[in-house]
């Protein structure tokens, strides 16, 4: 996979520029399967899955725009949970730790990303 379809800078931007849009569980979901890919235990073939569907998530091409309202995110929603479908097991208690860490962070007292 290239930098074009998945890159940790993109991924970033993309929660930043749409994390309220977004809303609370389509990020939980993404900040699951990066942290997930970042654990040295998760196999090679896990990593590609996780890979393709946050690769979707950061493209600017979606099945459905994500500036449409209400809707814009339902799809990047599906592909984030057909991964997590698939790489469940490698979804540990420390992942969800640092993802819940990071949503407190943005969507805590003011629920405004920083």
């Amino acid at each position: 996979m290239n930098d074009t379809q998945y890159s940790d800078t993109g991924f970033w931007q993309k929660v930043k520029d749409f994390a309220r849009q977004a809303g609370r569980e389509v990020i939980e979901k993404a900040l699951w399967l990066y942290y997930a890919a970042q654990r040295p235990e998760t196999p090679t073939w896990a990593k590609t899955i996780i890979y393709g569907a946050l690769g979707y998530f950061i493209t600017p091409v979606d099945a459905i725009p994500d500036l449409t309202p209400l809707m814009g995110f339902s799809d990047d929603l599906g592909a984030l949970a057909a991964a997590l479908t698939m790489v469940a097991v490698y979804i540990d208690d420390g992942t969800r730790a640092r993802a819940a860490e990071k949503l407190e962070a943005w969507f805590g007292a003011d629920n405004k990303p920083s």
